[in-house]
């Protein structure tokens, strides 16, 4: 989801050293005994995220690399929560490709349990995590946590509203589309609102590379058009719709088709 960088920040304490040819009551510029003044001191770290703390993020701040730490009450309205603060491995810079990669791999595999959902469960909700590292300069200054938070995604460029305890509402936030997947005017949107289609069931993709649509095709046809018929008034007539992911989602790490069938 999020894969853009910015830059490198090389910081270090300032350290003033030489070697003194003069008296050692009285010291020059080059002195090896600095003066009080001059002793550079570490800032002390900044404070991590607090876990389970509420935010009223927009979309493309749930999408930025950095958050404010601006927190809301959980019974307020907000639109994501922190379900874990986690801590980068040593040596590892903040706005690094790694850092990233840790973060996003270690709030993906902790959702489901926050959220009381298995990975099939997830893949057909409107639930996603987003992570958040330091700034540059709290990095420089010791920061080495990462932050994860739940959202929940709809329409366009729209955040949800989420309630204040998320287990066991998986069903609010059930994936639907206004019209087939695929078309322009197809929008995600909870199934518990006005709805064309609803997503069925997921299919993983194998290969690294992005798959074309006929090998997309040849490795969902199966399953969706035996879980659309599993679920059919009529097992000689129905209806059924392959999605593949898009450039962007499999390069963010979605490996999946998915399985929708009209309502």
């Amino acid at each position: 989801m999020r894969e853009a960088l910015i830059g490198i920040l090389l910081a270090g304490l300032l350290l003033v050293s030489g070697c003194s040819g003069g008296d050692p009551a009285t010291p020059t510029a080059g002195s090896s005994t600095p003066s009080a003044s001059a002793v550079a001191s570490s800032p002390p770290a900044p404070k991590p995220p607090q876990n389970g703390k509420c935010y009223r993020l927009s979309f493309d701040e749930a999408l930025a690399p950095i958050a404010d730490d601006k927190t809301v009450k959980c019974r307020r309205r907000h639109t994501s929560q922190t379900f874990k603060v986690g801590r980068l491995d040593r040596g590892v810079e903040v706005d690094s490709a790694r850092a990233q990669r840790q973060a996003r791999e270690g709030c993906r595999s902790r959702l489901g349990r926050f959220v009381g959902a298995d990975r099939e469960a997830l893949r057909l909700s409107l639930l996603a995590t987003v992570w958040f590292t330091p700034t540059l300069e709290e990095g420089a200054a010791g920061g080495r946590w990462f932050r994860c938070d739940v959202i929940a995604t709809a329409g366009s460029n729209r955040l949800m509203q989420l309630p204040g305890e998320l287990e066991g509402t998986l069903g609010e936030f059930a994936l639907c589309t206004t019209a087939e997947p695929g078309r322009k005017d197809s929008r995600r949107v909870p199934c518990s609102g006005r709805h064309a289609w609803r997503a069925l069931a997921t299919v993983d993709l194998a290969g690294s590379s992005y798959p074309s649509v006929e090998k997309v095709a040849d490795a969902m046809r199966e399953t969706c058009r035996s879980r659309a018929r599993s679920g059919a008034d009529d097992a000689l007539d129905f209806t059924w719709s392959e999605e593949r992911p898009s450039h962007s989602q499999w390069k963010a790490g979605q490996r999946y088709g998915i399985c929708w069938v009209p309502e």
